[in-house]
C-alpha cells in the first residue's frame, strides 16, 4: 500500500466461504492480520489490506499463506487459496470485495466454485473461539432394535431431506481402520475385549458433524444407534457441551420380535453378517431393550420421543419420518421426488440383479 494507507477505513468485514469442491477452502475469513510486506507487484500491503483492497485470513489459523483471500494487482483478480497456500479459486474483477463467479483456479482447485457471504462482524456469534460458524447442529438420536429398519430411514432422510447420517459404529470401525494414535487406542481396547469409552465415540460424532458441516453447510444430523444407554449420553453431554447440539427429539423404531426374525433372515441370504440369525437376533434383542430402555424413557420424560411402529408398511413409516423431521427440512428438498435408490428402499421396484462373477 501506498502512503495513501493511513486513509483507508479498518477492515472489519468478515467472510465465510462454503460449499466449494475443495472442501478445505470453506470455513470462516477474518479481517487479515499479516504483517505489512512487499506484494508480487510491488505494492506494500498494511493491516487488513492487500494491494489496496481488503484482505482475510482463516479464522482458524491453518492456512499456509496469508493473507488467504486477497487480490492480485498482477492479474486483475480475486484469489482464494488452499491450507497449503496454492490458489484454489479465483474471480476476474476489480469491484472492492468478493461475491460472485468465483472459478477454479489452473486445476489447482476442484468444482464447484465456493459461495462467498460476507459479514459485518464474527458471524460465529458470541464465541469467537467457536470452530465453525455454522449454527449449531439439529439431532434426531435414532434408536430400535436389530432389523427395525433404522438404517433403511436414515438413508431415506438423507437422500429425499438432506439429513445426514452419521452412525457410532460406522465412525469407530472407520478410525480403527484408520490408523494413527487414536486408531491404535481404540484396536487396543477391542483387542481386549473392552468397551471403547464414550467419550471417544462422542468425540468422533462431534468431528464428523463439524467436518460436515464446515464442508457442506448441512446442519441436520441423524445418529444412528446412539445413545443406547444413559452411560452413552452423558457421555455426550460432557463432550457435546450445553451449546453442543439442538436435540430435537428421538425416534424410536418398535417391532415386533417375529418381524424382526423375518427381516434377519431376510436379511442374512445378501447380508454376509455372522450375527444375522435368529440366536444372535434374540440375544441382541434381550441386551438392546435392557440397555436402551431407561434412556427412552429419559426422552419420553422429557417430551422428546417419537415412536413409530416400523412393523408398517415402508411407505407408512416414511411418511412418518418424514412429517417428523418437516420443521427442520428445507422445503425444497421435501419436495422432490423420489430417487430411484429411494424407490428401492421403499421397496416400490426391486434391488438390481447382480452380474454372475465372471471366471477366466
Amino acid at each position: 500500500m501506498d502512503s495513501h494507507a493511513e486513509e483507508m477505513p479498518k477492515n472489519t468485514i468478515w467472510i465465510t466461504v462454503s460449499g466449494s469442491g475443495t472442501a478445505e477452502c470453506d470455513g470462516v475469513y477474518c479481517p487479515s492480520q499479516a504483517p505489512p510486506k512487499v506484494s508480487e507487484s510491488g505494492t506494500k500491503s498494511s493491516l487488513g489490506y492487500w494491494n489496496g483492497k481488503m484482505a482475510w485470513d482463516r479464522a482458524d489459523g491453518k492456512a499456509a499463506r496469508n493473507p488467504s483471500i486477497s487480490y492480485s494487482d498482477s492479474y486483475k483478480s480475486w484469489r482464494i487459496a488452499r491450507l497449503d497456500g496454492h490458489l484454489a479459486y479465483q474471480q476476474y474483477s476489480s469491484e472492492p470485495l468478493p461475491h460472485e463467479k468465483w472459478e477454479v483456479y489452473v486445476k489447482k482447485g476442484t468444482a464447484p466454485a465456493p459461495t462467498i457471504m460476507l459479514h459485518d462482524s464474527d458471524p460465529r456469534g458470541k464465541n469467537p473461539a467457536a470452530k465453525s460458524f455454522f449454527p449449531r447442529p439439529n439431532v434426531v438420536f435414532v434408536l430400535g432394535g436389530p432389523g427395525a429398519g433404522k438404517g433403511t430411514m436414515c438413508e431415506l432422510a438423507k437422500n429425499q431431506l438432506g439429513w445426514e447420517h452419521l452412525s457410532a459404529g460406522d465412525l469407530l470401525r472407520a478410525e480403527r481402520k484408520k490408523g494413527g494414535a487414536q486408531g491404535e487406542l481404540i484396536e487396543g481396547y477391542i483387542t481386549a475385549g473392552k468397551l471403547v469409552p464414550d467419550e471417544i465415540t462422542v468425540g468422533l460424532l462431534k468431528e464428523a458433524m463439524q467436518t460436515t458441516t464446515d464442508s457442506t453447510g448441512h446442519i441436520n444430523f441423524l445418529i444412528d444407534g446412539f445413545p443406547r444407554s444413559t452411560k452413552n449420553y452423558d457421555a455426550w453431554v460432557k463432550v457435546m457441551g450445553d451449546d453442543g447440539a439442538n436435540e430435537v427429539f428421538m425416534f424410536l423404531f418398535e417391532c415386533p420380535l417375529p418381524v424382526l426374525e423375518q427381516r434377519i433372515l431376510g436379511r442374512a441370504k445378501y447380508s454376509g453378517r455372522s450375527d444375522d440369525n435368529v440366536e444372535s437376533l434374540r440375544k441382541r434383542f434381550v441386551t438392546y431393550k435392557d440397555e436402551t430402555m431407561p434412556i427412552v424413557d429419559a426422552f419420553q420424560a422429557k417430551g422428546k420421543l417419537v415412536q413409530i411402529d416400523s412393523s408398517m408398511k415402508r411407505e407408512e413409516v416414511y411418511a412418518t419420518v418424514k412429517e417428523m423431521l418437516k420443521g427442520f427440512t428445507d422445503p425444497s428438498a421435501g419436495a422432490n421426488p423420489l430417487t430411484e435408490r429411494s424407490e428401492i428402499l421403499l421397496g416400490l421396484r426391486p434391488y438390481p440383479k447382480k452380474e454372475p462373477k465372471k471366471t477366466e
